[in-house]
């Protein structure tokens, strides 16, 4: 049996989709049953008891900072004879030294690899639906914290993480591999703006960020505690840094397919925008 775990956030829902869209046979682990979720639904919580008996492959995303999980995780699947995990981790992971918003998935896939089964490591950069989290901004005053300047990044839609995770969840082959998945642009901040308020018809200002605590509202606007909120800071200064902007073909040659433009995702998704900026 096949175990999504996170099957409720971006890229978890999104692999649902993708695996009920296949015909697959696997099951959601969720803290509590969701009606709206197309999934047989397991009742459990990643830090606590896991009965993981009849699992053989298991979708492992762990979300917040920490070890605890994991390790939990882990022991639950050793003890269940569980074969092969595929972990979403992230691309943060490759720094060197690698900074504390990769440290975190880095400890991590150290556990998975140790563990005796076998893994796959997938490790995207940022999400396209990171733009829901400049909606306040937007419906405050019309405009977008930006905290990288002149740095680039190729976000990529959940949606094609979820489909390269069902290609290593359901084929041979993928074993002891990291993919890293991107995509096929390489934007600034205020690029991607600039993007979006053609999508939506309207124009959009950026304005740069000036402190430390304006970089970690840009990313929870609620507050971050204090060793994720350093963690923040470090990763959005490094992102300044890289002016090239990180990408690969790691998504089409799992999939076989090109990942989706920043353009075609604000496009299909500038109704639901709109609707949650009234």
């Amino acid at each position: 049996m096949l175990l999504i775990t996170g099957a409720t956030g971006h890229v978890g829902r999104a692999l649902v989709d993708e695996l009920d869209g296949r015909g697959a046979e696997f099951r959601a682990l969720v803290r509590s049953p969701r009606a709206d979720l197309p999934a047989e639904q397991v009742v459990g919580d990643l830090g606590g008891p896991l009965d993981l008996r009849g699992v053989d492959t298991l979708f492992l995303l762990v979300p917040g900072t920490g070890l605890e999980h994991t390790a939990n995780v882990l022991a639950a699947a050793r003890h269940a004879g569980v074969r092969r995990i595929s972990y979403l981790s992230s691309y943060a992971v490759l720094g060197d030294p690698v900074p504390a918003m990769g440290r975190w998935h880095h400890e991590r896939e150290r556990l998975i690899a140790d563990s005796g089964i076998a893994a796959t490591f997938l490790r995207p950069t940022g999400f396209m639906t990171n733009v829901f989290d400049w909606l306040p901004t937007i419906r405050a005053g019309g405009y977008v914290l930006d905290p990288i300047g002149p740095g680039r990044a190729a976000p990529i839609d959940p949606a094609d993480i979820a489909a390269a995770a069902a290609v290593v969840l359901l084929e041979d082959g993928h074993e002891k591999q990291a993919y890293t998945l991107t995509g096929p642009e390489a934007f600034t901040l205020a690029e991607q703006v600039s993007i979006l308020g053609a999508a939506l018809g309207r124009a959009l200002d950026v304005r740069a960020i000036k402190t430390p605590e304006e970089a970690v509202r840009f990313r929870y606007p609620d507050g971050a505690p204090p060793e994720l909120a350093t963690a923040i800071v470090e990763g959005l200064q490094l992102m300044r840094a890289d002016t090239v902007g990180l990408r690969t073909d790691a998504l089409r040659r799992l999939t076989g397919r090109a990942p989706r433009t920043f353009e075609s995702w604000c496009a299909a998704n500038a109704a639901a925008v709109s609707e949650l900026l009234k």
